[in-house]
């Protein structure tokens, strides 16, 4: 590449940026200067109080849990510098493995570094050009990615659309295995995955059922077990993929879960696990940690929901427009690109952290600001948030004043 060829390139890039500045499109990165929570202190030394946190359960800036990782350090190092299948495999990780199995009901699981590879190195070694995979269009951009690198034919069916789901099914017929993808909650709408019409159309048309439950595991269902339990379809699910890195104490790894012979085969061939470090046994000391407390009591996963309910209520009589639902993913609609950036800063300055999401993150004309609630919100924190919300949306113009009627 010439002199002159290599500064196109570069200036190029630099021009889209400015356009998307220009367009009120860029996405500014909120730098903390403390630990994760209800409440963040930002780098300029301001108290927020943080909405767009995946800390669902509140677990993330926690001294028991940081205390946790603390003590997997002091015992087993800093990390393996090493993949797994060579000598990086500690009691740690095979303690935490048959912990989550425990926890979600399956035979076995596999760690890998991020839920996102967790993803990416599903599908390859267990499908193959005889097969099919049939996936929700709004399934993360990891499984779309996942799928990707998989040679199985695929078939895409409208979000959570039981109906064409079958269509799918049907136009899949001739394959010889048939795997659903759906998320167990998809985490832009908070839309909750029809599990248990999925798993009858699977038994119908001799389908496995794979979810992703990064949205779920922890608080979704009576004990927190994910959608799997909210849909009262545990051992009907074939292949279970998660994180560690929201509910489950919010540091990173990822993790599959399934039948003992699915796991084996993903040790011997799932690229992410056979090519990337161990996960550091501090994180699945802490994570540990979790699972048992959380196998323990629901209290945290009540007061989510009671957290959430409130908001619910609270935020369409103020006069904007939510997703409907159930689950602690609010989308706020503000429908705008521009106007969902100005309103995230208008919140910031307010003393409430959110971000603005639009295309290609969520549909054109779609655009919002995602709230997400946590059990470590106080009444009085989301009283203050929701002033903060009717003072920007007056402000902004953007209220729908019959909603208080």
């Amino acid at each position: 590449m010439s002199i002159d060829a290599k500064q196109t390139f570069f200036t190029g890039l630099q021009h889209s940026l400015d356009q998307l500045r220009s367009d009120g499109l860029f996405k500014p990165e909120r730098v903390l200067a403390s630990r994760q929570g209800a409440e963040v202190v930002g780098q300029d030394g301001r108290t927020l109080i943080n909405m767009c946190a995946n800390n669902y359960l509140g677990l993330s800036g926690e001294e028991w849990v940081a205390q946790a990782s603390i003590d997997a350090t002091e015992k087993y190092g800093y990390g393996l510098s090493s993949v797994r299948f060579i000598c990086g495999t500690q009691t740690v990780h095979k303690q935490l493995e048959q912990a989550i199995s425990a926890f979600l009901g399956t035979e076995d699981t596999i760690l890998y570094a991020a839920a996102f590879d967790a993803n990416g190195g599903v599908f390859e070694p267990l499908f193959d050009d005889n097969d099919a995979i049939i996936s929700d269009a709004l399934n993360h951009a990891s499984i779309i990615d996942g799928i990707r690198l998989c040679k199985a034919a695929r078939f895409r069916y409208a979000h959570n659309d039981m109906a064409d789901l079958e269509k799918q099914l049907q136009a899949a017929a001739g394959k010889r295995h048939k795997v659903i993808v759906t998320d167990g909650v998809f985490s832009m709408d908070g839309t909750i995955a029809q599990l248990d019409k999925i798993c009858d159309l699977a038994d119908r048309y001799g389908a496995l059922v794979m979810i992703d439950e990064c949205h779920a595991s922890g608080f979704m269902g009576a004990t927190g077990r994910g959608t799997h339990e909210h849909h009262n379809v545990m051992g009907r699910i074939d292949i279970i993929t998660g994180t560690l890195g929201k509910a489950l104490g919010g540091a990173m790894g990822g993790f599959t879960s399934a039948r003992k012979e699915v796991i084996d085969m993903l040790r011997q061939k799932s690229r992410p696990y056979l090519f990337s470090n161990t996960l550091a046994p501090s994180i699945a000391g802490a994570s540990l940690a979790v699972l048992e407390r959380l196998s323990q009591s629901t209290e945290l996963r009540d007061r989510l929901h009671l957290n959430t309910a409130y908001f619910r209520k609270e935020i369409e009589r103020i006069g904007f427009t939510i997703k409907p639902g159930t689950h602690p993913v609010v989308p706020v609609m503000l429908f705008d690109a521009p106007v969902a950036q100005k309103f995230a800063a208008r919140m910031y300055e307010l003393g409430v952290l959110l971000s603005g999401f639009f295309y290609p993150v969520v549909p054109l004309g779609q655009a919002r600001v995602r709230v997400q609630l946590s059990a470590a919100h106080t009444r009085e924190q989301l009283d203050t948030v929701l002033k903060a919300f009717e003072q920007a949306g007056n402000e902004l113009g953007l209220l729908n004043h019959a909603a208080k009627q």
